[in-house]
């Protein structure tokens, strides 16, 4: 998601006193996925740390465009990035449906919502995302268009993409799954329904699907974990904690299962972050994270983002981190 999106604004300079706490925690659950990731950016892996550094840690990252000034993506397929591979997700036959039962399994009777970023058809209802809701400590736009690759591959189709991946992965596990949006409607939903809808479903976990816009040399995932925010109707005080565990899980599975490093340019190498200005975690009372997957603006990042194959780790990665929280 780009940092000019309705749920992202760029991140406050001051560090929470929670940053500490997390990075020792972090270390401490996942140690051998950390530590493989020393190993694998060692031998040359997918993050070489090159590229400009401007938005490395402890400076504010570079807001990039993410469409054209219409509001509109790029066409898919332009510009000499190859086509993404693996666009589709498994055959409709291994997609459980909305309505077909979870599998028994060890998540039985836990429920999980998957909120795929943004929204294919955002860009062609410009009046209706761009209008103000209540995200609890102010007023932001519902939804935006999301960022895109140099090549025109939009933001929303990857994470819709993923969503579906993860899905399966958490099926298969047992859980009941609900989705925000599955390209099933013509834009949206705003942010604060996305919290709703996780709210309304008593989900045990939440978690948001994003890639980010930031500046090229910008690489690296990062999962966003709600502070504590008791103002107007926004109360995170009961989820502050479960969230940061959940992320820290889904940070650790996710190191582990692409082998992609936490950003260089935010978190401080934990790939955790913590904000208190985002509606889709405010308005959450429930345990929710969200995830930036890459940095669709960045060549190398995109490379990753635009495969298929790897997209399908992203989900494993998440899919791990969530289990391992649910499981306890």
């Amino acid at each position: 998601m780009s940092y000019t999106g309705p749920d992202f604004e760029p991140p406050q300079p001051r560090r929470s006193p929670l940053r500490r706490t997390l990075t020792v925690a972090v270390a401490a659950l996942v140690p051998g996925a950390l530590l493989g990731w020393g190993v694998y950016a060692a031998v040359g892996g997918p993050d070489d740390g090159g590229g400009d550094r401007a938005g490395a840690p402890g400076s504010s990252p570079v807001p990039s465009s993410s469409a054209p000034a219409s509001g509109a993506p790029a066409s898919p397929g332009g510009g000499d990035a190859k086509k993404p591979t693996g666009s589709s997700p498994a055959p409709a036959s291994q997609r459980p449906s909305a309505s077909r039962p979870a599998a028994s399994g060890p998540l039985k009777g836990k429920v999980v919502v998957i909120d795929p970023g943004h929204n294919p058809g955002n860009f062609r209802h410009a009046s209706e995302i761009n209008r103000k809701v209540d995200v609890g400590t102010h007023r932001k736009e519902c939804d935006t268009t999301g960022t895109a690759t140099d090549a025109g591959w939009p933001e929303a189709k990857f994470t819709l993409d993923v969503a579906h991946r993860l899905r399966t992965l958490l099926r298969e596990q047992g859980a009941t799954v609900e989705l925000t949006q599955d390209g099933d409607r013509p834009f949206g939903p705003c942010v604060d329904e996305r919290a709703r809808i996780g709210n309304e479903a008593h989900a045990d976990a939440a978690i948001s699907i994003h890639a980010d816009g930031s500046a090229a040399g910008n690489r690296g995932f990062h999962v966003i974990m709600p502070g504590q925010v008791h103002e107007g109707t926004a109360d995170t005080r009961a989820i502050v904690a479960p969230s940061a565990e959940l992320g820290e899980r889904v940070a650790g599975g996710f190191v582990r299962v692409t082998g992609t490093a936490p950003s260089n340019y935010l978190g401080d190498g934990t790939g955790l972050v913590t904000r208190t200005d985002l509606g889709g975690l405010n308005l959450s009372t429930v345990p929710k994270v969200f995830v930036e997957c890459g940095n669709m603006r960045d060549a190398k990042d995109a490379a990753l983002l635009t495969s298929g194959s790897w997209r399908q780790k992203a989900a494993e990665g998440m899919s791990e981190g969530i289990v391992s929280f649910l499981r306890g």
